[in-house]
């Protein structure tokens, strides 16, 4: 695969978006927060992630260019969230009642735990399984995950997910 690049136009206004945020905390809670490394580094289907024992927020690049505006301000507010959180407070619930009050009172932000991004750009490979009530498409880390012995169940109903090959991929709704 090719190196990763992000020219530095775009690394600087995630960057300074993370700063924007922290410097609205710090005044909020009138003290200072150490800064996390920032890393625009992520892969898949996840828009950003907060690592936080390690210090470090991570971005999806993709999802960020696609998505700039509203990502500067939800996603990298969100993941900025979780990292006073876990200053203030250490490690609580990821999107429990600390987070929400970071998110909405102090960043004036809807606390929202997945983004409706279109992910068909980043969603990779996927298997089709199904269940007795519909179909799944299956990431290749779970795919491999079952392969390896791993069972995964529907919530719905149930029952074990089971790969299915085209032939039978019909009648059931996919989920």
């Amino acid at each position: 695969m090719a190196p990763f690049y992000l020219s530095n136009k775009y690394m600087q206004e995630i960057s300074d978006a993370c700063e924007h945020y922290i410097r609205i905390a710090e005044n909020y809670f009138h003290r200072t927060f150490e800064r996390p490394s920032v890393k625009v580094n992520l892969r898949g289907k996840a828009a950003g992630q907060a690592r936080l024992g390690q210090a470090q927020l991570r971005f999806n690049r993709i999802l960020y260019e696609e998505n700039r505006g509203h990502f500067i301000k939800q996603t990298v507010g969100h993941e900025v969230a979780h990292w006073i959180a876990y200053c203030l407070w250490g490690n609580v619930r990821a999107h429990g009642k600390e987070w929400q009050h970071i998110m909405l009172q102090v960043f004036g932000l809807q606390p929202t735990r997945l983004h409706d991004y279109d992910v068909s750009s980043v969603q990779g490979k996927t298997y089709p399984y199904r269940c007795n009530c519909r179909h799944y498409q299956l990431s290749t880390r779970r795919h491999r995950a079952i392969l390896r012995g791993r069972y995964y169940q529907c919530r719905d109903c149930g029952a074990m997910l089971v790969a299915i090959d085209d032939k039978h991929h019909h009648h059931l709704p996919d989920k």
